[in-house]
Order: C-alpha cells, then structure tokens, then sequence
C-alpha cells in the first residue's frame, strides 16, 4: 500500500517550504503480520473487540512509506507468531554509539521480545549489553541531545536507569508517569529537536508528577504544552526529524503547535495499532550506530 495521493502531494509542498533542516534517520520496524489483541496489559486494549490485522498492516505500510518518502533509512526484524505486540518495535531495546541495551519486558506475554530484539541487534554488529533490570526500551527512553529522558512508574523501574547510565556514559534523567493511560514514556513526551544545544520537546504536563514536571519545564522552557485531547489519540507518540513530524492524524490542536513553531507535521492514521496501545513512535526504534 502506497501514500495516498493527497498524502503524496502534501509532503513535498509542506518540507520544501520549511525552514528548519530535516536529519536523515536510520530505523527499525516490524511488520505487524500477526497483530491481534488477545489479551490486556494496557488502558488501551480490549480483547473482546475484533481486530482487523489486514488494516493494521495496510496503516503501518502507510507509515514505511512515509519514512521512505522522507529519505530515512529502515531495517526490518522479522515478526514472531505468538507476539503480537512485536509490531511496537520501540519497546525492543534502546541503542547509541553502536552500543544496544536490551529490553526485559514488565508483562509475560512480552518477555519474549527481549531477546528476539538483542539477537538482531547482536547480528548487526551492535555492542549488546543484556539487561538485568525491568525496562521497555525506547517506550521509556528518550534521548534529547546529550540527555536520556527516562520514565518510570508503569513499565521501566527506576533500577534500570542507573543501568543505563553505566551503559552510556550520559545523563539520565529520571520522569515519573501518574497516568496508566500513558504508561510509557514515549506516549507522553514526543522529542522534536533531538540533537544540539536547541533539542526540545512537546508534552502532556498532567501525565508527570509534580517534581518531572518541575525538571521538564526548567530542561525546555521552549517546550510545546500538548492538551489530553491530543494525547488521547497518543499524538505526542510521534516521530520527528527536525522538521517533518510524524502524527497521529485526530491529534489536531497538536498539529497546529507544530505550524506554529514551523515544523511540517505529517498526520496519519493507526487507529488500528492503537488498539494495542501503539502510535508512530511505538512502531519505530531508532537505530545509533556511531555517536
């Protein structure tokens, strides 16, 4: 399935206008071939209502194509019956100056993912460092110019990010999430600027407790305050190059933010992979192969 027409004329217009320059990305995807929801370890999944795995693919074909429209570069770790939630390939492990750190998933029905994702990263070449404290990768590490964001409360302990931090050699900046809705880090914060002295961020203020809240405003005080209208449909689980930043499509008082401060905000829809609790960025693992 290719962009539609519409989405095909957009792209071209909006980027060529834009000011702000756009970084080529190298990422790691997972074709959602056997996407299903059969169980519920999130607010966002119930079993009870049919999934239409043929649409869930079509939608993060949509997505593929757009990255490739956009000139990054992707990879693809082959999918594995009996994981469905595997299509969320941010939850796969977290990776930077060719080093990977591997996921150790919260829930059974995940465990796993940890090691499918630490195989293909050691067959790449990645320096893989095995986890032995709880975390879900990207879904709850974010790297915001020399920093790593990391969450905590639902799904990584905060064990993990000491870890981490000996793993990389950069600063880790602990965030607790208080909502269940957005229990990875990546649904709550979406990283616009992800490189240099001007990195910056959108996020939801309510989903933190007071003290994240306190840091992330004193970290970006530029940041784009994103309402729970918006992140209902997990429009801050986006993806951004510098100046094309991949949305949720209903996320609109998001994509007006963006117009705002000059990105180009490219909206799509994965109604079908939110069933699952998933947006852009969940399908999406960036892969750091040299610092």
């Amino acid at each position: 399935m290719s962009l539609t027409d519409e989405s095909v004329q957009t792209l071209p217009a909006a980027t060529a206008e834009a000011d702000r320059p756009a970084l080529s990305r190298h990422y790691l995807m997972c074709r959602p071939e056997h996407f299903t929801v059969v169980y519920r370890i999130n607010p966002w999944m119930h079993p009870h209502i049919p999934t239409d795995t043929a649409l869930a693919l079509a939608q993060w074909q949509t997505l593929y194509d757009t990255y490739e429209r956009l000139d990054h570069t992707l990879e693809l770790i082959d999918p594995i019956q009996g994981l469905p939630d595997m299509v969320y390939s941010a939850n796969g492990g977290f990776t930077l100056d060719g080093k990977a750190y591997t996921a150790k998933f919260t829930y059974p029905e995940r465990q796993a993912e940890g090691p499918a994702y630490g195989e293909w990263f050691r067959e790449r070449g990645f320096e893989v460092h095995e986890a032995r404290e709880i975390n879900e990768g990207e879904g709850d590490f974010l790297l915001v110019g020399d920093a790593i964001l990391a969450g905590t409360g639902f799904r990584t302990s905060i064990e993990s990010h000491a870890e981490l931090a000996r793993v990389f050699d950069r600063e880790v900046v602990t965030l607790r999430l208080v909502d269940d809705r957005f229990y990875h880090l990546d649904t709550a914060i979406a990283v616009l600027d992800p490189e240099g002295a001007d990195a910056n961020i959108a996020y939801l203020p309510e989903a933190f407790d007071e003290a994240s809240r306190t840091e992330l405003e004193r970290r970006y005080p530029d940041a784009i305050e994103v309402s729970a209208d918006d992140a209902q449909w997990l429009g801050l689980n986006s993806i951004s190059d510098g100046r094309n930043v991949i949305i949720a499509e209903k996320a609109k008082g998001f994509e007006a933010s963006l117009r705002e401060r000059g990105y180009t905000p490219v909206g799509l829809d994965l109604s079908e992979l939110l069933r699952g609790g998933g947006g852009v960025k969940c399908c999406t693992l960036e892969l750091r192969i040299a610092r």
